[in-house]
C-alpha cells in the first residue's frame, strides 16, 4: 500500500460506538499520550533503536510529558486515536509547502535507490526484480507522481537500470509515466562529457504533462574517457552527438585539474576549515572557488583572501591500511601489486611470489591482503591504487576504504578528502556539509553531479517557459555555466 493510501485508509475507518462500553480499566500500565507529530516517513525510519516494523508509513512523534529524547517514529496502524495530532500535522505542512495536494507541484525530482540491482548484490533477483522490497523504491517513486499529479517529473538512477534483466526496471519506469499519461523521455548521460574529471554514467528519465513541453537533454560540452558499455538496445539513449558529427567539444579534464592546488594534508587530519594555501591553478579551480553570490552572477566583486576550504579532511585508515598506503610507490599505476611478496604472470593474475617469504605488519596482519590478491580472480590492480594526476576516474563512491578501489592520492599517503572527491562530483568550494567524516563521503557519492544537475535545471528552465525544442537534445550555451562576464580572469587575481 502506498503512503496517501494508508493515510486515506485511516482517515476513512469507521469508529464503532457502543454505548455501553465502560471506561478501560487501570491495569497500572503507563499510559502515552500523542503531544505532536514531529515528521513523517516511508519506509523504515532509521533509528538507533532498530525497528522491526515492515515497510510503511511512519510518524515521528513528541510524547506529552517528555522531552525530545524520546521522540519516536511509529507506525500509522498504531496512531488511530491520534487523528487530530495528524490532521495537524498534515495543515502545518500544506501551509509550509512540504506536503502539498494533488495538482499543486510544477516538479517532482528524485533518485529511487534500487539497490536490489547493484552490481555488489551477489543475490539479484533477475526474473522479477521488483518482487525484490530493495527495488520498491522505484514504484514509491512512481505512486507519488501519480498521486500529486506534477507539470514535470525527473528520475534519476544507476546504468544497472536499463543492464539488469534487460532492462527490466527502465522499461517498467517508462510505462508507468505513459500510462499515467505523461509525455516521458529516457537519457544516458555520463558526468564527464559536462566538465568534471570522472565518467560516472547515470540514467535521467523526464516525464511532462500533456499540457507541457517535454525538457531536452542537453549535449555534451567536453570530451570525455569512455568506460563501460551501454546494452545495445538502450545505446539509442546515449546524450552524445552521432558518430562521424563534427563538433568542437571541450578537452578532457584529469585530476590535476580538479585537485591540484589543495593543501597537503595527512591521513590523520581532523580540521574541517583551513586556509587556502596556493591560487587556483586552472579554469576548473578557478570556477569552483567562486564565492556563492559570484557564482551565480549576484556579485562580481572579487573574493576575499580570508575565504576557508571546507571539509578537505580524508577518512582515516586504520593502522595497518595506513602503513600498506605508505609503502606504495609514488608512481602512476602504483598499486598493492608492488608490494614485497607479489608477482604479477604474463595473464596479468597475480600470484605468491615463492622466493619471498611473506610479510607481516606489525599487528600480525599480512601486508598484502588475501582479498587484495584474489579480487576479480586476481586480474584487478585497484586494492591499494594511487590515482594519478593525468587520470579521470571511473566515478565518485561513496566507500572511501582503497580495498577495492583506486582511491589514494597521487602523492600523499592517504584517500582522496570529501572536497576532493566533492571537486571531481563538482561541488563549489562554498558548499560545506554537515555530519561524520563517513556520512560526509556518501553524501557526495550518493549526489548527482552538479555540472549534469545545472545543465538539467537548465533544460526544466527552458521547457517551463515553453521555449524548448522539439527534438530530443539541445545544444548548450557557449561556455556553460562560466558566464563570461562572471569568470574574467581579473575576477581570480589573488587578494594581496
Amino acid at each position: 500500500m502506498v503512503p496517501h493510501e494508508e493515510f486515506t485508509k485511516l482517515f476513512n475507518e469507521e469508529v464503532e460506538e457502543d454505548d455501553s462500553a465502560e471506561i478501560e480499566e487501570n491495569t497500572g500500565e503507563e499510559i502515552f499520550e500523542v503531544f505532536k507529530v514531529l515528521a513523517v516517513c516511508y519506509g523504515v525510519p532509521k533509528t538507533k533503536k532498530k525497528i522491526k516494523n515492515k515497510l510503511g508509513l511512519y510518524f515521528k512523534v513528541s510524547w506529552k510529558g517528555y522531552g525530545p529524547n524520546a521522540d519516536s517514529w511509529e507506525p500509522i496502524e498504531g496512531l488511530s486515536n491520534c487523528k487530530e495530532r495528524i490532521r495537524d500535522f498534515v495543515i502545518r505542512g500544506f501551509e509550509s509547502n512540504i506536503l502539498p495536494l494533488p495538482g499543486l507541484v510544477d516538479v517532482v525530482c528524485g533518485g529511487p535507490p534500487c539497490q536490489g540491482i547493484s552490481g555488489f548484490n551477489r543475490f539479484r533477483n533477475d526474473q522479477n526484480p521488483l518482487e525484490d522490497e530493495k527495488n520498491q523504491q522505484l514504484v514509491v517513486f512512481m505512486d507519488i507522481v501519480r498521486y500529486l499529479r506534477p507539470k514535470y517529473a525527473l528520475m534519476e538512477n544507476v546504468v544497472d537500470l536499463v543492464k539488469f534483466s534487460a532492462g527490466y526496471l527502465g522499461r517498467y519506469a517508462l510505462g508507468r509515466l505513459v500510462q499515467m499519461h505523461y509525455q516521458s523521455r529516457m537519457g544516458i548521460m555520463a558526468a564527464g562529457a559536462y566538465g568534471l574529471p570522472q565518467f560516472r554514467l547515470r540514467v535521467f528519465i523526464w516525464a511532462a504533462a500533456p499540457s507541457e513541453k517535454l525538457p531536452q537533454f542537453p549535449f555534451p560540452t567536453h570530451h570525455v574517457v569512455v568506460r563501460g558499455v551501454i546494452p545495445s538496445e538502450f545505446e539509442g539513449n546515449t546524450v552524445a552527438y552521432n558518430e562521424g558529427h563534427t563538433v568542437k567539444l571541450q578537452k578532457i579534464l584529469v585530476l590535476e585539474d580538479a585537485i591540484s592546488d589543495l593543501p597537503p594534508i595527512e591521513n590523520s587530519e581532523t580540521r574541517d576549515d583551513m586556509q587556502y594555501v596556493n591560487p587556483p591553478q586552472t579554469e576548473f579551480q578557478r570556477f569552483i572557488r567562486l564565492s556563492e553570490s559570484e557564482m551565480l552572477g549576484i556579485s562580481a566583486e572579487k573574493k576575499s583572501s580570508k575565504s576557508l576550504l571546507h571539509d578537505h579532511r580524508s577518512y582515516k585508515m586504520n593502522t595497518d591500511d595506513y602503513q600498506r598506503a605508505c609503502l606504495i610507490p609514488i608512481r602512476k599505476g602504483a598499486c598493492f601489486r608492488d608490494l614485497r611478496g607479489v608477482r604479477v604472470r604474463a595473464d596479468n593474475k597475480v600470484e605468491w611470489d615463492p622466493n619471498v617469504e611473506r610479510v607481516y605488519l606489525p599487528s600480525g596482519k599480512p601486508l598484502v591482503p588475501d582479498y587484495a590478491m584474489s579480487f576479480v580472480n586476481g586480474t584487478s590492480s585497484k586494492p591499494f591504487a594511487r590515482l594519478w594526476w593525468d587520470e579521470t576516474v571511473p566515478t565518485v563512491v561513496t566507500r572511501p576504504e582503497p580495498h577495492n578501489q583506486a582511491i589514494l592520492h597521487p602523492e600523499q599517503d592517504r584517500v582522496l578528502s570529501i572536497r576532493e572527491n566533492a571537486r571531481l562530483q563538482g561541488f563549489p568550494d562554498f558548499y560545506k556539509l554537515c555530519g561524520s567524516v563517513k556520512e560526509r563521503y556518501i553524501q557526495v557519492g550518493n549526489a548527482v553531479a552538479v555540472p549534469v544537475a545545472r545543465a538539467l535545471g537548465y533544460s526544466l528552465g527552458l521547457a517551463f517557459q515553453g521555449v524548448a525544442g522539439d527534438g530530443p537534445l539541445y545544444t548548450l550555451p557557449d561556455k556553460f555555466p562560466m558566464i563570461k562576464e562572471h569568470v574574467s580572469s581579473e575576477l581570480f587575481e589573488e587578494v594581496a
